[in-house]
C-alpha cells in the first residue's frame, strides 16, 4: 500500500511544527490529539521519518486496549530496546529496572522513583545519539506507564530525548492531566480533501465523488476507504443514505466500510484476524517481535488484498492497516468466536501470568477452577506491583468462575478486602453482599468489611471489636485447623482495633485467643501483637523480627509492608524502612491500596518528626489530611490531626496545638479511642513544656501514666518518659522523677528501642544524686549512636546537662552542651526551647550569637551528616539513615570540611566539639 506520508496533503502547518520539534535543541514532549482517522498516525510517521533523517534513534510504541490493565506493559515497549544501557546506570537505578522487568526482587518503585530512573536511562542513551520516542494510541496505555511517561515528558529539558504522543479525542486518558504541549489535528479543508481524494481515487464520477466528500467530512481515512465501498454498489440503492440511516458518527460509518470487507472473507481468515485483533497485533514494536510477545497472523493474504492488513517491512508480518480495522474485527465477531480466539491466545501466552489469565477469563463461560486459580494468581501479582484496582477486577471474575460456593465466597472476600484497602468501601460492601447473599450476614468476610469500614470511617472500636472477637472465636470453635486467610485478616483487624482502643482487658483476651490459635497465626501477626499493644512488656526483640520480615519484602502485600512499619515505629526503627514507604506511597495512591497509602504517608510524617525534618513533616501531614478528608476516613483524619497538634506543640505553636488537641479529644474520648486521647494528653504535655508551665505539663503527663510505672497498653507512656521526668523535676517532685527514671531502667526500655535508650539514660542522668552516675549517664546519652536520629530529645538532654554543669563545675564547663542544644533547637524551629537554651548560655557568660558563629555556616542536613560521620558511620550507612546516596553524602562532607577548618574525617569529632568551647574560653 502507498504510504500516506508520501501523499500527505493539507498538513503543511502540522508538518512545519513537527519538523521544528525535531530540529529544536534540547528535550521536549508533544501531544497530537484528534478524531479517529484524522491522520495522527500519518503525522507520527512523518515525525519519525524526519527524526531518522536528522540521525535520531527512533523507538516506537503503541497503547493496546487489551493491555490497558497490565502494569508497565506500555513502558516495556519503550525500554526494551534500551536494555543494553541499563547496566551502565548506578546500582540504585539498575535495581529499579530489575524490579520493573522482573529480573530482580524488591518493592515496585513509585512513579517518581521510576520516572527519575527512566530520565537517567534516556539521557544516557541520548548522549550517544539523539532519541525520539513515538507513542501511538496513547489513550490505551496502562495507567502505570502513562504516569511515568507524563512525569518524564515534563522533565526532558536539558536532554537530547524527545517524546511525541497521539491521543484519540473523546477518550479519557491519563495524559489529559499530564500538562504536555498539544498540537490539535483537525479535519482537512475542502480543497485538501478534494486533492487527497483525487490523488488516491482519480476518475470518480462526479456524483460518487461528491457523495464521498460529503460523507468523509474532511477525514483522511474516510476519503481513502469510502470510494471502494461506494463502487461496490452500496450507493446505488440510496445515494442519499449511504449507510442506510443518518446521524451516526463517522467512526461508526467507517466501521460499516471495513465490516463489508470483513464479511467477504472466509471463516478461517476472519478467525485469524480476530486472534490478531484481540492480542493487539500492529500495536507492538520491534521489541515485541524480537520477544515473540504478539500473535503472528498467518494465511491472511486475502485480508491484505482487500485493504484490511499491511505487511510490516521489518518483520514481514501482517499488521492491521488502522486501529479502527482492529476494533471492527472484534465488534463483528460473535461471543463464541471471541471466546475461541481468547482460548488460543491463552495458550500462546501460557508463560505470561497476567496475559494468560486475561485471555483465560475471556474464553470461559462455565465455572472452571483452573481458570479461577490463574486469575487469582494474576491478582496476587498485581497487588504486589501496586495494581490493586486490577486485582479487584480479576478476583471478582475468579469468583464468578469458581466451582464451589466456598471458593466463590473466599475470592469475593479477597476482592472486597483489597477494595477496602483501595478506598472503595462501597464496592467492598457490595462484593461482600455478593459473596454472602445478604447485607446483614455475619459471615467472617462480612464481619471483616463491615467492621473495617466502621472502624476507619467513624472510629467505631467498641462494636467492631465485639464482632471481630466473636467471628474469630466462632472459627476457633468450629475447628479451623489449617492456615486461613480470612482468619488472618480477622486477627490483623482485631489487633488494629485493639491498638486504638488501648484497653488492657481486650488485649489480654486477644492474647489468650491468639494463643489458642497457635500456629494458625502467622509470624507477621505475632509481630503486630507484640508491638502494637504493650511495647514495654512485649517489645524486646521486635526490631530484629521486623528486620527479618522485611527480608521477604517481595512477597509482602502493601498493607503488610505498612503494618510492619507501624511495628518499626513502636520500637523507633522506622527510619531504616522509610525508603520502602516512599517508593510505594505514590503508586498506591494512584492505582493501589489508597487506605494503605494514607497510613504510609502518616508513617513518613512520624519519622520526619522523629528525625527533626519538621517542615517536611508539616507538608506530609497536610497532604495526608487532604486525602483522608476526601475519602471520609474519620479515624485517619483525627489521627493525622493528633500528630499535627503534637508537632505544633513541639514547635511552640501552642494555640494551634491546643485547638487540635481539643478537636481530637472531643472526637476520640466518647468513642473510647484511648490511642488518640493519649496523644491529646501528649500534646498538652508538650505545649505546657514549650511554655515553661511545668505544673500543667506534669498533670498532663501523669494522665498518661503515673510516675514509677508504665501503664499497660498505653503506647504514649514510654514515649513521654522524658516529659514526665522534666516536669516533675521543675515542680520539685524529685522523688517522683527519680522513681520514674528507675522504672524505665528496670523495665529494660534501652533494650527495646534506640530512642527509649537515649531518653532512659537522659532521665537517669537528670535524676541522679551521685555526680559520678550523672556524668556516666549523660555521657552514655550524648554519645549514643542513635542520638543524631532523635535530635529534639538529644538537645533536651544536652540542655539539662549544661544547666547541671553550670551549677556544679562552673560556667565555662557548661557552654559546649548549651551551645549544641541551642543550635539544634534553632535548626528544628523550636523558638521557645531555643530561647531557653540561649538564656542559659547568657547565664554561663557566653553570647549565643558568638557561640553559634562557626557552626551557623552548616545547614541542618550538613550538621546531621557531620554528626553521623563523627560517630564513625560510613557514607553508605549515613545515606541509608538519611535516605541519600553515598555520593550525595560525600558531597556534603566535602563542603563541611572547609567550614570547620579541617581536612580529614578523623578531625570531625574534635572540630564539632571544640569550636564552641574554644570560642567561649
Amino acid at each position: 500500500m502507498e504510504s500516506i506520508v508520501e501523499t500527505m496533503v493539507g498538513r503543511e502547518s502540522e508538518q512545519e511544527v513537527l519538523s521544528a520539534f525535531v530540529a529544536a535543541s534540547g528535550g521536549r514532549a508533544l501531544v497530537l490529539r484528534g478524531d479517529t482517522g484524522v491522520g495522527k498516525s500519518a503525522l507520527l510517521d512523518h515525525v519519525a521519518e524526519r527524526a531518522t533523517a536528522e540521525h535520531h534513534r527512533v523507538i516506537r510504541a503503541a497503547g493496546v486496549e487489551a493491555e490497558s490493565e497490565l502494569p508497565f506493559a506500555g513502558l516495556h515497549q519503550f525500554l526494551y530496546p534500551l536494555l543494553s544501557n541499563i547496566d551502565r546506570l548506578d546500582d540504585a537505578h539498575r535495581g529499579v529496572f530489575d524490579v520493573v522487568f522482573g529480573r530482580g526482587k524488591g518493592t515496585p518503585p513509585s512513579v517518581m522513583t521510576l520516572g527519575i530512573a527512566v530520565l537517567d536511562l534516556l539521557s544516557l542513551a541520548a548522549s550517544q545519539k539523539p532519541l525520539l520516542l513515538v507513542l501511538d494510541d496513547g489513550q490505551w496505555l496502562d495507567t502505570s506507564s502513562t504516569e511515568v511517561c507524563g512525569f518524564v515528558g515534563r522533565r526532558l529539558t536539558g536532554s537530547s530525548a524527545k517524546l511525541v504522543v497521539s491521543l484519540r479525542s473523546g477518550v479519557p486518558s491519563g495524559f489529559d492531566t499530564a500538562a504536555l504541549s498539544e498540537l490539535p489535528v483537525t479535519t482537512l479543508s475542502g480543497k485538501a480533501s478534494e486533492q487527497l481524494l483525487d490523488i488516491h481515487h482519480p476518475g470518480l464520477e462526479p456524483r460518487i465523488r461528491r457523495l464521498v466528500l460529503d460523507e468523509a467530512q474532511g477525514n483522511p481515512l474516510a476519503l481513502l476507504e469510502l470510494p471502494p465501498y461506494v463502487r461496490g454498489g452500496r450507493a446505488e440503492r440510496n445515494p442519499g443514505k449511504l449507510f442506510g440511516y443518518t446521524g451516526i458518527p463517522l467512526p461508526q460509518r467507517l466501521q460499516h466500510v471495513f465490516g463489508a470487507r470483513i464479511e467477504s472473507l472466509g471463516e478461517a481468515v476472519r478467525a485469524e484476524l480476530l486472534r490478531g485483533a484481540l492480542d493487539g497485533v500492529g500495536a507492538g514494536t520491534a521489541a515485541d517481535r524480537t520477544r515473540g510477545t504478539r500473535y503472528r497472523m498467518r494465511d491472511a493474504d486475502e485480508a491484505a488484498a482487500c485493504g484490511l492488513l499491511d505487511i510490516d517491512p521489518l518483520s514481514g508480518d501482517f499488521v492491521f492497516r488502522h486501529p479502527l480495522v482492529r476494533s471492527t474485527v472484534v465488534q463483528m465477531a460473535t461471543p463464541n468466536e471471541r471466546r475461541a480466539a481468547h482460548a488460543v491466545l491463552a495458550h500462546v501466552h501460557r508463560d505470561d501470568l497476567e496475559r494468560r489469565a486475561t485471555h483465560l477469563a475471556a474464553s470461559t463461560v462455565d465455572p472452571d477452577e483452573e481458570v479461577a486459580a490463574a486469575l487469582e494468581a494474576a491478582a496476587d501479582f498485581a497487588t504486589l506491583r501496586g495494581g490493586s484496582l486490577a486485582a479487584v477486577a480479576w478476583l471478582t471474575r475468579a469468583a464468578e468462575l469458581s466451582e464451589s460456593h466456598e471458593e466463590r465466597s473466599r475470592r469475593l472476600g479477597s476482592a472486597a478486602y483489597i477494595a477496602g484497602h483501595s478506598g472503595q468501601m462501597d464496592q467492598a460492601q457490595q462484593l461482600v453482599r455478593s459473596g454472602t447473599g445478604s447485607g446483614t450476614d455475619d459471615s467472617p468476610a462480612s464481619v471483616i468489611m463491615s467492621c473495617y469500614a466502621a472502624f476507619l470511617e467513624d472510629g467505631d472500636v467498641r462494636s467492631s471489636q465485639r464482632q471481630v472477637f466473636a467471628a474469630i472465636e466462632s472459627m476457633r470453635d468450629n475447628g479451623v485447623r489449617e492456615p486461613d486467610e480470612v482468619l488472618i485478616r480477622l486477627v490483623d483487624l482485631l489487633l488494629a482495633i485493639n491498638q486504638y482502643a488501648s484497653d488492657e482487658t481486650a488485649w489480654e483476651r486477644a492474647h489468650q485467643l491468639l494463643d489458642d490459635l497457635g500456629d494458625l497465626v502467622p509470624s507477621h501477626s505475632r509481630i503486630y501483637q507484640d508491638s502494637w499493644g504493650d511495647v514495654v512488656r512485649r517489645g524486646a526483640g521486635v526490631h530484629e523480627r521486623v528486620e527479618h520480615a522485611f527480608a521477604g519484602l517481595r512477597d509482602l502485600e502493601p498493607w503488610n509492608v505498612t503494618w510492619l512499619c507501624v511495628a518499626a515505629y513502636h520500637v523507633d526503627t522506622l527510619s531504616q524502612y522509610r525508603p520502602h514507604l516512599q517508593r510505594a506511597v505514590d503508586r498506591e495512591v494512584e492505582t493501589g491500596a489508597v487506605s494503605t497509602a494514607m497510613l504510609m504517608l502518616h508513617l513518613i510524617m512520624l519519622d520526619q518528626i522523629a528525625v527533626g525534618e519538621w517542615d517536611e513533616a508539616e507538608r506530609t501531614g497536610q497532604r495526608c489530611l487532604e486525602l483522608t478528608t476526601t475519602h471520609r476516613l474519620g479515624l485517619f483524619v483525627h489521627n493525622i490531626q493528633a500528630y499535627l497538634g503534637l508537632l505544633a506543640a513541639l514547635r511552640g505553636q501552642v494555640d494551634r496545638a491546643r485547638e487540635l488537641q481539643a478537636v481530637v479529644d472531643a472526637w476520640a474520648r466518647p468513642r473510647g479511642i484511648s490511642f488518640l486521647t493519649q496523644i491529646a494528653d501528649a500534646i498538652g504535655t508538650a505545649a505546657a513544656l514549650a511554655e515553661g508551665d511545668y505544673e500543667a505539663a506534669y498533670l498532663h503527663a501523669i494522665g498518661i501514666s503515673p510516675p514509677g510505672t508504665f501503664q499497660p497498653y498505653a503506647h504514649q507512656a514510654p514515649r513521654t518518659l522524658l516529659d514526665l521526668v522534666e516536669a516533675a523535676l521543675h515542680t520539685g517532685r524529685t522523688e517522683q522523677a527519680r522513681q520514674h527514671a528507675l522504672a524505665a531502667r528496670d523495665a529494660n526500655l534501652p533494650d527495646i528501642s534506640p530512642r527509649l535508650a537515649l531518653i532512659t539514660y537522659g532521665a537517669l542522668a537528670m535524676t541522679a544524686t551521685d555526680p559520678a552516675e550523672a556524668d556516666a549517664m549523660y555521657d552514655r546519652a550524648e554519645t549514643h549512636p542513635a542520638g543524631a536520629n532523635f535530635p529534639f530529645e538529644l538537645a533536651r538532654i544536652q540542655l539539662a546537662h549544661g544547666i547541671r554543669l553550670r551549677h556544679t563545675q562552673g560556667r565555662k564547663a557548661a557552654r559546649l552542651s548549651l551551645t549544641l542544644a541551642a543550635e539544634t533547637f534553632q535548626r528544628l524551629g523550636a523558638p521557645t526551647w531555643t530561647e531557653r537554651a540561649r538564656a542559659e548560655l547568657r547565664a554561663a557568660g557566653a553570647s549565643p550569637l558568638t557561640a553559634s558563629a562557626h557552626l551557623a555556616g552548616l545547614t541542618w542536613q550538613e550538621r546531621r551528616i557531620a554528626d553521623l560521620a563523627a560517630g564513625g558511620l560510613t557514607n553508605k550507612e549515613i545515606g541509608e539513615r538519611m535516605h541519600l546516596s553515598p555520593r550525595t553524602v560525600s558531597s556534603h562532607l566535602y563542603r563541611v570540611f572547609p567550614k570547620l577548618g579541617i581536612t580529614s574525617r578523623a578531625a570531625l569529632r574534635d572540630a564539632l566539639g571544640k569550636i564552641p568551647g574554644d570560642q567561649n574560653v
